[in-house]
Parts: C-alpha cells; structure tokens; sequence
C-alpha cells in the first residue's frame, strides 16, 4: 500500500475538521490555505468523504464541512480504504480486495506469507490510530499557543 496525494490530503483536511469539532463548519477555502491543498483537488475529495458519511457539508455565503462523526469514531483504514483501496502490499493478501496473484502456489509462497505479516500490522496500526490520535499529536508537536497579543518590543 502507497498513500497517494489523495490520502494524505484526506488525512490533512480530516485533522483540519477534527481540531475544529463542535465549533461548526469550516471553509473549503480555509482548508485549502491552512493545509496547502489545491482547492480543485479538494472539492473532489470532500465530496468523496462526504459519500463515506465521514464529513457533511453546507452550503450557502457561510457554508462548508464538518465531521460526520466524533473524531474517536474515525480510524484511519476506514478513511484510507474508501479513498485508496487495499492497505495491502500485495493484492493475494488483501481481505477486502483480493485478487489471485501469479505464483505458482500461493498457500506455499514465502513471499505472500511475509507480505500477508505486513498487511495484519498495517491494518492493526491503522484501525487503532483515530483522527482523535492525529489531532492529539498536532497539538502536542505545535505546542502551546501564544496569545496574538503577547509581544514584546
């Protein structure tokens, strides 16, 4: 499994939401510019959120998206799999997406047997960590933050 463009925006735009839960709905505008996401790119990929039921939207002069569901509520491989497809390396390991492989054996392939130890891990770690976890883990790495009217002269 490779994270395309399109993950790792989903991921950006998902934590843009999460740490703005509970405050309303945010511009697609703002999302673009704090994330630095093409807003074309974007439009496509909130829509594609928005049919996974993870994000609604409104529209209208004060319109934008919000979470579907508490940020607890959303692991990263059911984000990942609506948007990429198989968390799998191979295709022959995939459980949601499996497709036969050209091996002559597979039951007997050492090669799947290792990539199917690979799949399991990644889709542990994946179902584990929530959009909660990411949004925790931005706050700790930016620190506390500064008052826009503390400054010195």
């Amino acid at each position: 499994m490779k994270l395309t463009s399109r993950g790792e925006y989903a991921l950006r735009a998902l934590a843009v939401l999460g740490l703005r839960y509970g405050q309303g709905v945010v511009s697609m505008q703002e999302i673009s510019r704090h994330q630095n996401i093409p807003k074309r790119y974007l439009e496509h990929i909130l829509n594609d959120l928005r049919e996974a039921r993870l994000v609604e939207s409104r529209r209208g002069l004060r319109g934008g998206y919000q979470l579907a569901r508490r940020p607890e509520e959303i692991n990263l491989a059911m984000v990942l799999r609506h948007l990429e497809g198989a968390l799998a390396p191979v295709s022959c390991v995939s459980q949601h997406f499996y497709q036969p492989c050209s091996c002559p054996d597979e039951s007997r392939c050492g090669i799947r047997s290792v990539m199917a130890e690979v799949r399991q891990t990644l889709v542990q770690t994946l179902e584990r960590i929530t959009l909660a976890d990411i949004c925790e883990r931005y706050r700790r790495l930016q620190g506390p933050v500064e008052s826009p009217l503390d400054f010195v002269i």
